[in-house]
């Protein structure tokens, strides 16, 4: 592996990483450079309450009844003012479209488990249960049988 540094105070930050596949150390990279450009949350709204989260506490965002919500590490849903499609662009690598209408990070999800029609459900941590779509789950499955 090979590392390069390069200061210019007259140049435009870029972080380039050029990999054969993601890992751990990756994930660690992009992490902090999300800490450093400062969007390492989401506002969440709920009631009278605005809250901040975390990228790492939210379990999934959905879509239910055309609002987008973020559901946190104890179930509680809080409003989102951003577009699901907008929100796939910002958020971490470790967020993984499992449906039409749901990002789940992966971090929190405990298992997958298979219905009785065939379907297999996503189960986070909070006891939050999706379904995931087929053509989710078989990049799903990729993306693991690569590790």
């Amino acid at each position: 592996m090979k590392y390069k540094l390069i200061i210019d105070k007259d140049a435009e930050e870029q972080i380039v990483a050029t990999v054969h596949a993601p890992s751990s150390l990756t994930q660690r990279i992009e992490d902090l450079v999300r800490e450093h450009s400062g969007r390492d949350s989401l506002m969440g709204h709920r009631e009278d309450e605005v809250r901040r989260l975390s990228f790492s506490e939210i379990e999934c965002i959905t879509v239910i009844d055309r609002k987008v919500i973020a559901i946190d590490g104890h179930a509680d849903h809080y409003r989102l003012q951003d577009r699901l499609r907008d929100l796939e662009e910002i958020l971490p690598s470790y967020f993984i479209r499992i449906n039409k209408s749901t990002l789940a990070n992966e971090h929190r999800i405990t298992r997958f488990h298979a219905t009785f029609s065939g379907g297999v459900d996503a189960i986070f941590r909070c006891g939050h249960r999706d379904y995931v779509s087929r053509r989710c789950f078989s990049e799903i499955r990729r993306r693991y049988e690569g590790l």
